[in-house]
């Protein structure tokens, strides 16, 4: 410690992004001098409508300490190998993007390439069969390997779903252990440095006042700190992403629990359907230009496979991110940083990916200028990944159905996601840049799922064999379905882990391996 060590840091705001962002510094500001509060107030809500993640949350949780057995119990949790879209190219059509790999690269030529060659010399099956993930999936069969797991099983590539608010308290608990003090009011003062415009603390309801040396705004769509009080400006994304309502509903459901998310798309948005242990998640993403919110709320409960157990919530957001995640002494996070709809259910992956990166520059009392231009340029960076990848979703409809469908797909589109997918249609060509968070397997599933077919393959594939490439792909195809189909169910898998009884690994056969 010295003199331009942070002494206080103040967490505006509970909910999911406010507990983990505590939750990681008092695991990593465990230093005797560094103070991390948390102001909540329980007359506020959370919107906690997230309830499905990708597999990097597996890595969050195993940086906490956190038994995933435990955490899953906590949390009504369920296990997520992947996502279904129905209805996306056109009514009727569904496609599975699974998490993992597909197959596995021959002589280091990509393994779609060599797929993409055999397609155009026969009928194949879809791409999925390759995907261990995806064929578990499809069989409702769910498995966690061990690190003595030999493939095709060590594939196997998880996240969650889980009850966001249920979360929330879970990490409550752990960062108040670890000796996070919560503070229970409402802010209603900001005071500003006068020489710099910092924050130098926070008046509450109550008149108390919270001085800090770093504040995070936890605080959601309004935020409190970062925009309101420093208005650091937004960057409206709706003329790509055009949704800007979201209602949400649990049901009752029968049966065992998909081990997947699926997204359903209607005539103006899509639905989602989340199983947890104990309820259905279900909610629907749409445009208010598009339909009245009336008959959004009347089709989500249309939809529904069991019965509603609530009103509907509703949330109005505008798609976008905060022209600076940090501003001086605040950084924001989860809402307040900007918003992605939860297509590809990237919500709480930006709050940890902005934990992560707050960790690895954390400043002293001097906010280095380089530190923050680093933060903000890595976080817009990711922004844009994860916006590019979901605008491919709407763009790449082939439905005409709907003013909304037809609207999407006549958009221009941002430059960076014109560059990649006019690589793709030449040579089925994909590139990872940067600390990209969705790899070549994503862009793959939607790029095919989607119907957007490649001119030709890469050349170099035809340096490999036929004969040989089509037994080893022949090969892996196999060795997937015969791992899977040797798989417990979800639901006896989940039975197992709730009820503390240790698996062992499943019998396969010999030639997977």
């Amino acid at each position: 410690m010295n003199e331009h060590s942070i002494r206080n840091v103040v967490i505006v705001g509970g909910g999911t992004a406010g507990w983990m962002a505590a939750a990681a510094l008092s695991r990593y500001l465990d230093n005797g001098y560094t103070q991390t509060s948390l102001i909540e107030s329980e007359d506020i809500g959370t919107i906690g409508v997230g309830e499905a993640t990708i597999p990097p949350l597996v890595n969050f949780n195993a940086m906490l300490g956190i038994d995933e057995d435990e955490f899953l119990a906590a949390t009504k949790g369920t296990f997520k190998l992947g996502i279904e879209f129905v209805n996306w190219g056109q009514i009727g059509h569904r496609y599975f993007h699974p998490f993992g790999n597909y197959g596995h690269d021959l002589q280091g030529v990509h393994f779609h390439q060599l797929y993409l060659r055999e397609r155009s010399q026969r009928v194949m099956q879809d791409i999925s069969a390759w995907s261990i993930t995806a064929v578990a999936s499809s069989l409702g069969r769910c498995a966690r390997p061990g690190p003595e797991t030999r493939p095709p099983l060590s594939g196997m590539t998880h996240a969650f779903h889980f009850d966001a608010s249920l979360y929330a308290a879970y990490l409550r608990s752990y960062a108040e252990r670890l000796g996070v003090r919560r503070i229970e009011g409402k802010i209603v003062e900001t005071r500003l440095r006068g020489e710099d415009g910092f924050v130098e603390a926070v008046t509450l309801d109550n008149g108390r006042t919270i001085e800090g040396d770093l504040f995070i705004d936890c605080s959601g769509f309004r935020g409190l700190l970062i925009e309101q009080d420093l208005e650091t400006g937004y960057e409206d994304w709706t003329h790509w992403l055009p949704c800007d309502r979201a209602l949400a509903v649990p049901s009752t459901y029968d049966g065992q629990p998909d081990p997947f998310t699926r997204s359903t798309a209607h005539g103006s948005g899509w639905q989602w359907r989340i199983p947890l242990q104990h309820r259905m998640g279900n909610g629907l993403v749409y445009s208010s230009a598009h339909i009245s919110d009336d008959d959004a709320a009347q089709l989500l409960l249309d939809n529904l496979e069991g019965e509603q157990l609530a009103d509907p919530r509703a949330l109005s957001f505008t798609t976008g991110r905060r022209l600076l995640a940090w501003n001086k002494n605040v950084v924001a996070l989860g809402l307040a940083s900007g918003f992605v709809e939860p297509l590809e259910s990237t919500s709480i992956h930006l709050i940890q990916a902005g934990i992560a990166r707050l960790l690895a520059l954390f400043p002293d009392k001097r906010f280095s200028p380089i530190e923050r231009d680093e933060y903000n340029q890595q976080i817009q960076n990711l922004f844009e990944d994860v916006r590019d990848f979901v605008i491919l979703h709407y763009w790449a409809n082939r439905r005409t159905d709907s003013d909304f469908w037809k609207s999407c797909a006549a958009m221009e589109l941002p430059d960076s996601l014109q560059r990649k997918i006019d690589l793709w249609r030449s040579k089925a060509r994909i590139f990872r840049e940067n600390a990209e968070l969705f790899a070549r397997t994503s862009w793959v599933a939607v790029m095919l799922g989607q119907g957007i077919l490649p001119e030709s393959y890469d050349p170099i594939a035809d340096a490999l064999d036929e004969q040989k490439v089509a037994a080893a792909l022949e090969q892996m195809r196999l060795a997937n379905l015969q791992a899977a189909e040797r798989l417990p169910s979800h639901g006896e898998f989940l039975a197992e882990i709730l009820g503390h009884r240790r698996r062992s690994e499943p019998e396969l056969p010999e030639f997977i391996f």
